[in-house]
């Protein structure tokens, strides 16, 4: 059974309209801030798209660690952008359990060293970062494209990026670009047979199912559109 259900976009928190100019320290604060309320208020659809195919415990575990960050985040107000997303990752890393930790702690931790001491993130330098985030994950879970995994999701939206850069779009639309990607990435997952990770000792069984970490990590896009565009 194909478990496809609404994604709720929770209201981003502080939205910061910067369609050219770059992405602040404070825009990349906030972009956290909606992405852990969107963890929230989709934890029971994460949670039961794990059902189908791992543990049935993504949104819980992922909940968990994004309030977390959270508590965090206040004294990281004065911090560069590349301390902020490095604690982001050490918290996760900390918190989530199963392979969401590592995976989602590695993103940005490696993100986080791509930005560091930035104050602010250029369209280049955020696609920089991704694609580091996205090296590490990749080293880390061995998983490659079509693997029914997080990167299917991720690595469409840093194609999409670089496209973007090269027809020169603003950032807001390019940011757009990467979350639509990353949306086709998520629902290609569906048909796909998991190779990776628990979901894959189901064998074809786990064809006709969404992912669930290809699902948090179109949330993790989509928040950042809409945050840093205005959306």
């Amino acid at each position: 059974m194909v478990i496809q259900r609404t994604l709720h976009p929770a209201s981003p928190l502080g939205q910061v309209d910067q369609p050219q100019r770059g992405v602040s320290r404070d825009a990349v604060l906030s972009w956290l801030q909606a992405y852990a309320a969107a963890v929230a208020l989709n934890k029971e659809l994460l949670t039961a798209l794990d059902a189908a195919i791992g543990d049935a415990d993504h949104g819980i575990t992922m909940d968990r660690g994004w309030q977390a960050v959270l508590n965090r985040l206040p004294a990281l107000a004065d911090k560069d952008i590349g301390t902020i997303l490095k604690v982001t990752g050490m918290t996760l890393v900390a918190t989530v359990g199963g392979a969401s930790g590592p995976l989602y702690g590695t993103l940005f931790l490696q993100m986080g060293a791509s930005a560091a001491s930035k104050l602010e993130l250029t369209l280049t330098d955020w696609t920089r970062a991704l694609e580091e985030g996205v090296s590490g994950v990749v080293r880390r879970g061995k998983a490659a494209p079509g693997d029914k995994t997080m990167v299917d999701t991720l690595l469409p939206a840093i194609d999409a990026l670089a496209s973007a850069a090269v027809a020169n779009a603003g950032l807001a639309e390019a940011l757009r670009w990467s979350q639509q990607a990353a949306q086709h990435g998520m629902l290609a997952t569906i048909p796909l047979q998991a190779r990776k990770g628990r979901a894959s000792y189901l064998g074809e069984r786990s064809a006709g199912h969404q992912d669930p970490g290809a699902t948090s990590s179109y949330l993790l896009l989509k928040t950042a559109a809409d945050t840093w565009s205005g959306g």
